[in-house]
């Protein structure tokens, strides 16, 4: 979405990713699924968010290796909380090898299993309004219906934060009808649309649309 070589000078002049971070990544991009990664500077972003939110307590749907969880979990305080939702145990055990090195294993509490009966359940447990922000990155299709449990999660001027909402540029693309495309294009159009949240779409990485709840 940037001119690499914009992108490496904006890098060099404004990450500050940890020698943990910057090694998950690495060991990540050698990985067939790379691209189920967030960038570095959405990452940032996503963090300074939560810090100037004062969050303290929300979750996470889409873990994969963990780099997100690094960022989401170093901007939290000592005693803050991520609920990491993910359905792949394998993939995740390196995510806990590296909270663990990054000495903010006590802050993720990792649930293994579909993401919306997760969200559900805590809703069920009586935390709606609880938490302080969700972020997404996980299967398209369930952008909405995560977003949805968000809302009742997440109290009033907390965040929902959802990467690849540009979806590699696919989603000018008319001639595009994939599954994945169109449900991009109708979680985009549905958080627009939606009075309940303040909002922007940030063209950064693969677009991170930031919505706060009203």
């Amino acid at each position: 979405m940037i001119d690499p070589e914009l992108l490496g000078y904006l890098r060099d002049v404004s990450l500050r990713e940890t020698e943990v971070m910057a090694a998950n990544r690495r060991t990540t991009a050698r990985e067939a699924d790379a691209n189920l990664q967030i960038d570095p500077e959405q990452g940032q972003l996503i963090g300074l968010l939560l810090r100037l939110a004062g969050a303290r307590r929300g979750i996470e749907v889409g873990v994969y290796a963990g780099y997100s969880s690094l960022w989401i979990a170093h901007s939290l305080p000592a005693s803050g909380h991520l609920l990491a939702c993910d359905t792949d145990a394998e993939i995740t055990e390196r995510a806990q090898r590296d909270w663990a090195t990054a000495g903010v294993a006590d802050r993720i509490e990792l649930r293994i299993g579909p993401a919306l009966a997760t969200l559900d359940a805590e809703i069920a447990a009586g935390m709606a309004g609880a938490y302080d922000f969700m972020f997404i990155d996980a299967d398209k299709a369930g952008y909405i219906d995560y977003y949805e449990r968000g809302l009742a999660l997440v109290a009033a001027g907390g965040l929902i934060i959802a990467d690849n909402t540009l979806w590699h540029g696919r989603v000018i693309d008319m001639a595009d009808e994939s599954t994945d495309t169109q449900a991009i294009r109708a979680f985009n159009q549905h958080v627009h649309a939606d009075e309940r949240v303040d909002m922007s779409l940030v063209p950064i990485g693969d677009g991170l649309s930031v919505a706060r709840k009203r």
